[in-house]
């Protein structure tokens, strides 16, 4: 049962998406792409996500318990330890850290702290009490993944590598927000100034729609650079004319169902995106 709480502690599907994260970034800048030093980042990443994933259970937890999704977390409900949980954060990030620096180099090391950084202090600590904007600047946490995947390979190759972390950083406000209006009431509760709490659901739902313009043009880039080929930009039109047309459908019945849909659908719309660089790099 303990080591149960403490994987919870980790946030382990967050996790597998950083470390899916990586190995895309890693594919899109490697010749081949090779089983073991694919699978040692994932570890890395998943380690140092881990890391910083503990800490904002420890963080957070006063706030976890006001909101009904969270008052059963671990720590919220008194079935953990404080102690415990920071020094697993310390040795996850250690751990995280040794692993990059000896199985790759320090920048996919640099890497891997920067985003555990971002998510576990930028976020946590300094900006998601305090304004909307918080997960806007938190989204870089999920971009270093992109460029300490690249790294492993080639450190020197930026520029797919800088446009796809790009695309997670915009990703992440559309994601997000759809799942704030999901949990509008609970945020509320909490006092947590996320932006459907903000400025309301219907403003909130026009804020998805822009920010996915954004994310929708960002993913064509590396097609229109000549970066990947045209079966990946068709990919990236078609998948980005799914979300958007969700949006709008959000943003015509700001509701929890169609908040649902667009959350639903932002996981796929990712996924896809990698498929088609891997697709791109690896199997045209």
């Amino acid at each position: 049962m303990a080591l149960r709480r403490y994987l919870e502690l980790m946030k382990l599907r967050i996790g597998a998406m950083i470390a899916l994260t990586a190995v895309t970034g890693y594919a899109a800048v490697a010749p081949e792409v090779h089983a073991l030093p694919a699978l040692t980042l994932a570890v890395a990443m998943v380690l140092g996500s881990g890391a910083s994933a503990v800490f904002n259970h420890v963080w957070d937890r006063d706030i976890d318990r006001l909101m009904r999704r969270t008052r059963h977390r671990p720590l919220a409900a008194g079935t953990a330890s404080v102690h415990s949980a920071l020094a697993l954060a310390a040795v996850l990030m250690l751990a995280g850290l040794a692993l990059a620096a000896t199985a790759f180099n320090w920048v996919v090391a640099l890497h891997l702290f920067l985003g555990a950084f971002v998510y576990g202090v930028v976020y946590t600590v300094w900006l998601k009490r305090r304004t909307w904007m918080n997960i806007v600047v938190g989204g870089a946490a999920g971009s270093f993944a992109v460029l300490a995947g690249a790294a492993a390979v080639r450190p020197d190759d930026w520029l797919l590598p800088l446009l796809l972390a790009i695309v997670l950083f915009l990703w992440t406000p559309s994601h997000f927000w759809a799942l704030a209006i999901l949990l509008a009431d609970d945020y509320r509760a909490a006092g947590l100034p996320m932006l459907p709490v903000v400025v309301g659901e219907q403003r909130a739902a026009r804020w998805i729609l822009v920010n996915s313009l954004g994310l929708v043009a960002a993913s064509l880039l590396p097609w229109g650079l000549g970066l990947l080929g045209r079966p990946y930009g068709v990919a990236a039109a078609g998948l980005g004319a799914v979300l958007l047309g969700l949006n709008l459908k959000l943003i015509e019945s700001p509701t929890r169902k169609w908040a649902g849909w667009n959350f639903a659908a932002s996981m796929p719309y990712l996924l896809g995106l990698f498929l088609a660089v891997f697709a791109a790099k690896h199997w045209g």
